[in-house]
């Protein structure tokens, strides 16, 4: 909350439980407006209004808080402040930036401690793009700041503003709250500065919607390939602890085609968002050269920050990520993790004495969860252009339950299910995204994309790969019984494909300069190359040729190591290694002919 809220006392506390307390005398104060509870003005959000008694959920921690204190109102609902400067930074549950707090506080967050989550005085080279006199409404385009190296900030029209330009500020450098336009409505003339500021809790507006029929490009082989997510779709990362959700998420925020990513750390272990603070402004964009930063905000909500900010850090990263939206861009929201969200809620719903539906999470958990998901999408802005927001969620299921409430909901919102498997992750098989269990339902709307990139080889690869996959999934079966060397040389070879599939092409090393990123081309091509293996070598295993043979060329070696040898920008030793497949397998056909 900024410092110039209208405080005026509206009542006094009657009863706390932890983050929930409850004030009488709040007849002048609105639902889901925000409060200043007790002497140190500690931020909250009015949840519940009945008669003359208020409930607030507190933002802050309520120790020593007790009956008797004063609740101040301010007259708004919980908002976030928009504009230049939002990028680059790091910011709390709801909005306080984490840097200036430390400044002023140490490590450990102070109470009731006001600061701007925008800096004021910072100028801003802002060049209009309008003249005077010009009709504009809800969108339009003003002009653009320079943000930082990698984004240009457009600054647009209010949403509720209708009217005809009247004055717009000349090229040169503003603060956030200086003038840069005055525009004529019909409840009169009306100010505009580069500073707006949005409920947290409302979707902003938009035109309409797009099919989501753009792949969100990550770069990592299993996702793109075999389960891909669409500019504007929505995926869900489940699996246990240890298991590779944060690596994962973190790989996507680092090489997806995304203009802006918000990483929203929601309940996670001190020392994993510890590793997430140091790591991000550490990290190259490699599209540009140029800190990841200057186009990422991160929202940290550990898990020993108050409980109930963590319930609204979701609609904070989800605010600004629509506000990057519709200034034209793409955008990536990863929240880490929605369970964490989702006990929050709980622990809320508890203190509150509501009815608990299953495994104790308030029966409204499935539809705050469906209002979250609902909340991405590719879109035309108010201004006509089209923007993103694709949300990747990740789920901790209690010992990898995938059968738990959270899961279980959050699966009948999402169209993209990346189940993490603990099995995969502790044979060091990394992104451990199991094969089996994952799905997406984005494959048929993303084909003709693929078809632009890959004359329409995409789809018809991924079904025989996946094929291959899952039949080699029952012969293991079999194989645990009486080993590989009972089976026919058929199905050896279907173990020996789906070997090269699992480490040479769904295996990626996030710490290996080549293969921590795909490009697309780079995917297929290694994809065809090994169905095209298993293609000529099943034609030579019936003429005759033992299964031994096939295993032991040389050139199957190079198969598994293509990933890493081959460099990003140079496919032409995919051809070599063809080649020199094709001549070991001409031999053996020779042989056997």
């Amino acid at each position: 909350m900024s410092d110039d809220s209208n405080q005026r006392q509206v009542g006094v506390i009657i009863w706390v439980n932890g983050p929930v307390v409850r004030a009488r005398g709040s007849q002048r104060i609105g639902m889901l407006e925000v409060v200043e509870v007790g002497v140190e003005h500690l931020v909250g959000e009015v949840i519940g209004l009945e008669g003359d008694v208020a409930t607030i959920q507190v933002y802050e921690e309520t120790s020593g808080l007790r009956p008797g204190a004063p609740v101040y109102g301010t007259g708004m609902p919980l908002s976030v402040e928009l504009g230049p400067g939002l990028l680059a930074s790091i910011f709390d549950g709801i909005q306080r930036p984490l840097p200036v707090l430390e400044l002023r506080s140490g490590a450990f967050i102070g109470r009731g401690i006001k600061t701007t989550p925008l800096y004021r005085k910072q100028r801003w080279a802002f060049t209009p793009r309008l003249e005077m006199g010009a009709e504009v409404q809800g969108g339009t385009l003003l002009g653009v700041v320079p943000e930082t190296a990698l984004l240009e900030h457009r600054v647009l029209v209010p949403p509720d503003v209708l009217g005809r330009l009247t004055w717009i500020a000349p090229a040169g450098e503003v603060t956030l709250v200086d003038p840069i336009a005055r525009i004529a409505t019909s409840s009169g003339e009306r100010e505009i500065t580069m500073l707006q500021r949005w409920p947290v809790r409302r979707p902003r507006p938009y035109q309409r919607r797009l099919p989501p029929d753009q792949l969100l490009v990550t770069g990592q082989r299993v996702l793109d390939t075999f389960f891909p997510l669409a500019k504007g779709g929505t995926a869900a990362i489940p699996g246990g602890f240890g298991a590779g959700k944060t690596i994962t998420q973190h790989q996507i925020a680092r090489w997806s085609d995304a203009d802006v990513v918000i990483y929203v750390g929601c309940g996670e272990r001190g020392n994993e968002m510890t590793e997430v603070l140091q790591e991000f402004p550490e990290l190259v964009d490699p599209r540009s050269d140029r800190p990841l930063m200057e186009r990422t905000i991160l929202i940290a909500n550990t898990s020993n920050m108050p409980v109930a900010a963590r319930e609204a850090s979701i609609y904070t990263g989800l605010t600004l990520a629509e506000y990057y939206r519709d200034m034209g861009y793409d955008v990536a929201m990863m929240a880490d993790s929605t369970s964490r969200w989702a006990e929050a809620l709980r622990e809320i719903s508890g203190r509150l004495e509501e009815m608990p539906a299953e495994e104790g999470y308030p029966a409204y958990l499935a539809a705050r969860l469906a209002g979250f998901y609902e909340r991405a999408g590719r879109v035309v802005t108010l201004n006509g252009a089209r923007g993103s927001v694709s949300l990747i969620g990740a789920v901790s299921p209690p010992g990898g339950d995938f059968s738990e409430a959270v899961t279980q909901h959050t699966r009948r919102f999402i169209r993209c299910f990346w189940a993490l498997d603990k099995a995969l992750a502790s044979a060091r098989h990394f992104p451990a995204i199991s094969w089996l269990d994952s799905y997406s339902e984005y494959v048929d709307e993303v084909a003709d994309w693929w078809k632009a990139q890959a004359a329409g080889q995409w789809h018809a690869l991924r079904e025989q790969a996946l094929d291959i996959l899952q039949h080699e999934s029952r012969l293991q079966q079999i194989v645990k019984l009486v080993g590989p060397d009972a089976l026919p040389d058929d199905q050896r070879l279907v173990l020996e494909t789906a070997r090269l599939l699992r480490e040479g092409f769904l295996q990626q090393n996030a710490l290996d300069a080549v293969d921590s990123y795909a490009p697309v081309q780079k995917q297929l091509r290694m994809l065809e190359l090994i169905l095209h293996f298993h293609q000529r070598a099943g034609r030579i295993l019936k003429k005759g040729c033992p299964i031994v043979l096939v295993n032991g060329l040389p050139a199957i070696n190079a198969l598994v190591r293509m990933k890493s040898t081959v460099p990003n920008t140079d496919l032409r030793k995919l051809d070599e290694i063809r080649q020199l497949l094709d001549a070991q397998l001409e031999q053996l056909e020779k042989d056997y002919a």
